[in-house]
């Protein structure tokens, strides 16, 4: 049986296997990113460091990452994602976003599994064409594509948008 140190180290090492090849298959494509689920902000500040070209919109219910370790002004969308994801697609200019990570699990299966059920239609319009979506949860919606990800230490999941 993993312990609970275990399970966290494959949980993160997988996570950044999937971000670093999102970043390669998104290289060419513009757009900027969205962080749903900026949590402690430990992902925020990975993709920083994977895209400091790019805008990088984080969400999240409410704020518990440290200052270095989240975005600023408009880049920080606090808020159900109900509420706060159809919102952005109103913002002015708008350009589709290249990469949308969702970060959204937690030990209550059954929460998750519902969440998966309706947040999927909420990242779905904010997508480019060819961007690519990335959780840790299996998400669906009609215009996705699975890609090939093994993660034989911890379930992640990749998807391009058509």
């Amino acid at each position: 049986m993993d312990s609970r140190l275990d399970r966290m180290i494959a949980r993160l090492t997988t996570q950044r296997r999937a971000l670093e090849r999102a970043a390669e298959e998104i290289r060419g494509l513009p757009g900027p990113v969205l962080e749903i689920g900026l949590g402690k902000g430990r992902t925020y500040s990975h993709l920083r460091k994977l895209f400091p070209e790019r805008q990088i919109v984080a969400f999240d219910r409410d704020l518990h990452a440290p200052a270095d370790a989240a975005p600023t002004g408009a880049d920080l969308v606090l808020g159900d994602f109900r509420e706060t994801l159809p919102a952005l697609s109103g913002r002015m200019p708008w350009v589709p976003a290249a990469l949308a990570h969702a970060d959204f699990g937690s030990e209550d299966r059954a929460r998750d599994a519902a969440q998966a059920g309706w947040l999927a239609g909420l990242i779905d319009p904010l997508m480019a064409p060819g961007g690519l979506v990335v959780s840790d949860r299996p998400l669906q919606a009609p215009r996705w594509t699975a890609l090939p990800f093994e993660t034989p230490e911890w379930p992640y999941f990749i998807w391009r948008v058509g």
